[in-house]
């Protein structure tokens, strides 16, 4: 056994609880900063705890956890296939902490979100990649993802969300 499927075996995944909001607004921000998105950060421990753990939760949080702390983590939610008539889940981010990366931690997030997926009766498990991220897209590749190259995501926020939502 080498040392990747060591540490790999020796993850746990749990899922985020209100306590962990804290936490989970941390990885978020880390993940940013990997990014070089932290200019885009404006979610808050109080929009958090209420997007996920409010009265509608929105999305879940699952940890993966090497030694009994978190060293990474996955936050995901339904979306639906017309095409396939079913249920998937989006991965809307993942974050392996730099110290616990090379060691299987984001293979195992990712077995457990397609364990999920498949147990909920989804019919895929689908994320975006920004296109300079060449490591993770070597990596998603090498688990045998296929980059949907014809399609672009197109976003509403802010001021334009308004106007459109309001028919200005």
């Amino acid at each position: 056994m080498n040392a990747e499927s060591e540490v790999s075996e020796a993850v746990t995944i749990r899922p985020a609880t209100a306590n962990d909001v804290p936490l989970v607004l941390q990885f978020i921000r880390d993940l940013a900063q990997y990014e070089h998105l932290e200019h885009e950060v404006v979610a808050t421990e109080h929009t958090l705890r209420q997007a996920l753990f409010g009265p509608r939760p929105y999305a879940e949080v699952v940890f993966a956890c090497l030694g009994g702390g978190p060293v990474g983590f996955a936050l995901f939610f339904h979306n639906f296939s017309t095409f396939l008539g079913r249920p998937g889940l989006y991965l809307e981010d993942l974050f392996v902490r730099p110290q616990a990366r090379g060691h299987g931690i984001g293979r195992r997030l990712l077995q457990w979100l397609a364990q999920t997926a498949v147990e909920r009766g989804c019919g895929r498990l689908e994320w975006a990649v920004l296109d300079w991220n060449e490591p993770s897209i070597g990596f998603y590749r090498s688990l045998g993802a296929v980059c949907m190259d014809e399609w672009k995501i197109f976003r509403l926020t802010g001021a334009a969300l308004s106007r459109l939502a309001t028919g200005r």
